[in-house]
């Protein structure tokens, strides 16, 4: 559709009007021009017929009669420039200027003529036809004239034609002074709409630009009038938008770090199931990588019990709920799920959706429950088996020599069994609590790694077991407390000499990565078994039971290496095969 500007709009508005009221007032002019020409014109004919009735009368008072009749005619015709006609008392016509005196004979009595009757009856006659004598349209008006006792009518006739090309002509002059008002009108109507238009298209040019987000632009209209004022007003307008749309921003800014700094997964979803936002949290627990928002939560997080949350609250049977849900995908993990739906007029506008991962919570909850077990079992073995010797002592092995040394023998190992236990554990909950106290010093490896391979030498020697250790002589000094690390490699040595069978290779080697010291052991034993190697670091957990146990192992020793090797900035981890062996590689910072 064709845009049509706003000079041109108002130019023809206003030229609209100024056409239709020059109308008016040339039809006003023009009735009542028409009405002023009749009027002047009919006392014109009153004033010429009265001076044409004075000739006559003063005629017939010379002549004593209408004998010069047709005489009179022509010449008062041809003074006066029209028809005049002088018609007797009878109604006979003896005389007319426009006949000569052959038809003057034949023209028919005029007794009956309209303005004839009112002449005789009121003293003045008029009216408008068609003359068949000389075939024009005229205007008669006729006068009596002879005095008291009326000789007759004189009448004069002029032409419409005549007439009408006088109207004709001042309607001319009416028209042609009223083009130019018209012209000027129109021009001057345009000259003061581009006036008024130029600072509404400017206006008009700073709202699309306001809507654009461009704050910057201003109206530069200053005039004290209603533009003005509306330019003022869209100023105010722009600097309110600019106020809370940087308001709006901020508050969404703090939204969004609140959101994305929330540990808790956020996702919010309107009334046609759609999401509106989901937090990075979320995205983080469901492996989310594309963009969410529009579509629908079986399309991002494919879980059976979020849509049945979310299908509950749609369907109005909840609108709070509070559940466990267990993710398989991308890991296992635990969430407890709180929604409340928004209500909106007492339908459903959408809901909030609030994921808090309780994994960690659960696994801490599981690895108690299992302390508590290994624990408890732990010290039911060797407490049941005190107890047991120390009954049969009572009841009479105390007073048999061999007996009593050996149950009493027993009684002392189990004993220091639980001591060593109390003391591990003891160990362990100081390390997590931060209460153990490290003392760093620069720390030479090889006689640390020396004085552990001394304690087991009476093992080794006994399993025939080969023991190398490749430590270079210039190695750098580790940052350790060196009782806490010394603590370290004889946990790792001991179970790589405990689990290596007899005849088997124990290596330790060690060599400088960057600023670190990488320590390695590796043996030649029975292995870890693949799905082991996770948790093999965990408090009592044990691969082999039996075989542990039998060997006097009580599973915190791995987990002591662990946390001690963190509180020194390190690391620890081990890779193994069954059956081929296992390797523990353990990082110190260098002094």
């Amino acid at each position: 559709m064709m845009r049509i500007n706003l000079p041109w709009k108002l130019t023809a508005v206003f030229g609209s009007a100024i056409i239709i009221g020059l109308l008016v007032g040339f039809f006003y002019l023009s009735f009542h021009l028409n009405t002023y020409l009749d009027s002047n014109l009919n006392a014109s004919l009153r004033r010429e017929l009265a001076l044409g009735r004075d000739l006559l009368e003063t005629s017939l008072k010379d002549r004593g009669g209408l004998i010069d009749a047709p005489m009179l005619a022509d010449r008062i015709g041809k003074d006066l420039g029209m028809r005049v006609t002088i018609i007797a008392r009878d109604g006979k016509v003896v005389g007319d200027s426009d006949l000569d005196d052959a038809r003057l004979k034949l023209v028919e009595n005029h007794a009956n003529r309209p303005e004839v009757l009112a002449a005789f009856a009121k003293g003045f006659g008029e009216s408008k036809r068609y003359s068949y004598t000389i075939k024009k349209y005229l205007l008669y008006a006729a006068i009596p004239f002879g005095g008291e006792k009326t000789a007759g009518v004189l009448r004069f006739a002029i032409p419409l034609t005549d007439v009408k090309s006088f109207e004709e002509k001042f309607q001319k002059i009416i028209f042609f002074s009223l083009a130019p008002v018209l012209f000027l009108s129109l021009g001057f109507t345009f000259v003061l709409a581009v006036f008024i238009s130029r600072p509404l298209r400017e206006m008009a040019g700073v709202a699309r630009a306001i809507a654009r987000g461009d704050f910057t632009r201003k109206p530069s209209v200053v005039a004290r009038n209603e533009i003005g004022d509306l330019a003022r007003a869209i100023n105010y307008m722009s600097n309110e938008i600019q106020l809370m749309i940087e308001c709006s921003r901020q508050e969404g800014e703090k939204l969004d770090a609140v959101l994305s700094s929330m540990s808790e997964g956020v996702m919010v979803v309107n009334k046609e199931g759609e999401i509106l936002l989901m937090n990075p949290s979320m995205r983080k627990v469901f492996s989310v990588d594309m963009s969410p928002e529009g579509k629908r939560p079986a399309e991002v997080i494919r879980n059976t019990a979020v849509l049945d949350i979310l299908g509950r609250m749609a369907s109005g049977k909840d609108s709070m709920a509070s559940e466990e849900i267990t993710l398989l995908t991308p890991e296992d993990r635990t969430c407890r799920v709180n929604a409340v739906a928004m209500m909106k007029d007492g339908k459903f506008d959408g809901a909030v959706l609030v994921f808090h991962d309780i994994s960690q919570l659960r696994r801490l909850e599981k690895i108690r429950q299992d302390f508590v077990a290994n624990v408890s079992h732990e010290l039911r073995t060797p407490v049941s088996s005190i107890k047991g010797y120390a009954e049969a002592l009572l009841a009479g092995a105390l007073d048999d020599p061999k007996n009593a040394r050996e149950f009493i023998s027993v009684i002392y190992d189990n004993g220091e069994r639980l001591a060593n236990l109390i003391n591990d554990l003891l160990d362990l909950a100081k390390i997590e609590s931060g209460k153990m106290q490290m003392v760093l010093f620069p720390v030479a490896l090889r006689p640390v790694v020396d004085r552990c391979l001394r304690i087991l030498e009476i093992l080794t020697v006994k399993k025939s077991l080969r023991i190398t250790v490749d430590i270079p002589e210039n190695l750098p000094k580790i940052s350790a407390d060196e009782s806490k690390i010394e603590q370290v490699f004889l946990n790792v040595l001991d179970n790589a000499v405990k689990y290596t069978p007899e005849g088997g290779t124990v290596k330790v080697r060690a060599a400088l990565q960057e600023n670190v010291i990488c320590v390695e052991i590796e043996d030649t034993g029975v292995g870890i078994p693949e799905e082991d190697l996770p948790r093999i670091f965990e408090r009592f957990y044990r691969v082999d039971k039996a075989r542990s146990r039998e060997l006097g192992g009580n599973g915190l020793g791995l987990s002591i290496v662990k946390r001690i090797v963190l509180a020194h900035r390190g690391d620890v981890s081990v890779v193994s095969e069954t059956g081929r062996g296992s390797t523990f590689s353990i990082i110190l910072p260098i002094a």
